[in-house]
């Protein structure tokens, strides 16, 4: 394990409060990873398809609608992450979020997105009246 993680491990075992003024730096920098992790709109979507549970490969590569490879290849920096786990039944390998608390900060996110969407709407509105 690295000295990287480790320091984010021992904030995680003391279960400190975290603060603006208390948070390593390092926490800071796996933070911004996960994000650009998550940047990505292919890999949001597949996200967003495995709420419901898990999938395979070919199912996901059909819901989004891209090929198996592409979303083999996104699958893989997920996986990566952290951000999705395995079960391989047979050939196939199952993906499934590895945290539901990954799909709520996205559904956080995607709520933060709609606020903006309506406020400026409705300064468009306003400006045009």
């Amino acid at each position: 394990m690295s000295a990287r993680y480790k320091s984010v491990f021992t904030y995680s075992n003391m279960r400190m409060q975290m603060t603006g003024r208390n948070i390593d730096p390092t926490v800071f920098q796996l933070h911004a990873e996960i994000c650009k992790t998550l940047s990505n709109s292919t890999r949001l979507m597949i996200l967003n398809f495995l709420r419901d549970g898990e999938k395979s490969v070919n199912e996901l590569a059909e819901l989004v609608g891209a090929q198996q490879a592409n979303v083999s290849q996104h699958l893989a920096v997920l996986r990566q992450r952290g951000v999705v786990a395995t079960r391989k039944h047979g050939a196939t390998i199952y993906y499934s979020v590895a945290n539901p608390k990954i799909i709520q900060a996205c559904d956080m996110i995607r709520e933060v997105l709609f606020e903006q969407l309506t406020k400026t709407r409705e300064l468009a509105k306003n400006i045009q009246t």
